[in-house]
């Protein structure tokens, strides 16, 4: 039975960070402090935490960072993961590792991969994230494709002046190689004053980009439990919009939980003051009755972002 918090939202996926370290260097990133990798999460510390989510009722994982791929022992963290029975299993990446993982990780038990990729400029490439590494990025996600990681989708972050102009010539690529393409919004942050500059200054509105896939889509799915994106079917093609998460709908929605790279569930993407420590208790020997019961207080402390009183 799928455990549901204090407004009647099913926990129904666990988004894990095992790292904060990355190798680019993205102008959008927020740059949370770096955890040396000694006090990372281990691979049973992290597959011990997945196992009292699944008996909550979490049905899908996805591994993010940082760079998760970054870590050595990625294929045997997700080996862990897999063999304890969820439904879905998922990674967030830069791409820079994949070819180097993707069949392993396949083999291991990953079902499916997002790559964040905003160009396919080199030199726009190396603008976004300071690095030369698109050429290898490129590599990995075809590699995605030749094992049966399905579906690639690619996250491209449109802002102005630097790709907003490249939406199509991406999209041409992913219909090429049968790629999902999901073109999102650079959202405004308000935990950082430096990075709330930079999206003020590159935000870019993509209403008019969807208005045009709207008329021009063969087909049209809502996707009702994913705060109503749309995905537009194009040819062969698919495209799905993203839009900053500053509405009602996106809260009342949400079936999410979240765990930082330091060990700390996460209730809320949008706050960083209502955590719960769960890898503490952990290496302190605490049961898995405890360890439930610690999720529970992360689950309890749930509240819409966004309501009628904040919108």
């Amino acid at each position: 039975m799928t455990v549901k918090d204090n407004y009647d939202r099913p926990i129904i996926s666990f988004r894990m960070s095992i790292t904060n370290r990355c190798n680019v260097n993205c102008l959008y990133c927020h740059h949370d402090g770096m955890l040396p990798s000694s006090e990372e999460m281990t691979p049973d510390e992290i597959a011990k935490i997945s196992e009292v989510a699944k008996t909550l009722g979490v049905k899908k994982i996805r591994i993010s960072g940082g760079e998760p791929l970054i870590r050595k022992d990625i294929v045997e963290i997700i080996d862990k993961i897999n063999k304890i029975g969820f439904k879905d299993i998922s990674i967030t990446t830069n791409g820079t590792y994949l070819a180097k993982y993707a069949e392993d990780l396949k083999d291991a038990g990953l079902n499916r991969v997002n790559v964040s990729l905003d160009t396919l400029n080199r030199d726009t490439y190396k603008f976004i994230t300071h690095k030369d590494y698109l050429q290898s990025v490129k590599e990995g996600i075809l590699k995605a494709v030749d094992v049966g990681l399905y579906p690639v989708k690619i996250n491209m972050v449109l802002m102005k002046d630097i790709n907003q102009d490249e939406v199509w010539e991406m999209f041409d690529f992913c219909r090429e190689h049968g790629l999902i393409l999901q073109i999102i919004e650079l959202m405004e942050s308000e935990s950082c004053e430096d990075n709330n500059v930079f999206s003020k200054k590159y935000h870019y509105n993509i209403n008019p980009i969807e208005e045009k896939l709207a008329k021009i889509a063969d087909g049209v799915k809502v996707r009702e439990f994913m705060q109503d994106r749309r995905k537009y079917y194009i040819g062969n093609g698919e495209i799905e919009i993203v839009k900053p998460m500053d509405n009602t709908r996106f809260c009342k929605n949400c079936s999410r939980l979240r765990l930082t790279p330091s060990g700390k569930i996460k209730p809320c993407l949008l706050r960083n003051d209502n955590l719960t420590d769960i890898i503490g208790p952990l290496r302190n020997g605490a049961s898995d009755d405890e360890l439930r019961e610690i999720f529970l207080t992360g689950i309890n402390k749930r509240e819409p972002y966004y309501n009628d009183n904040r919108q």
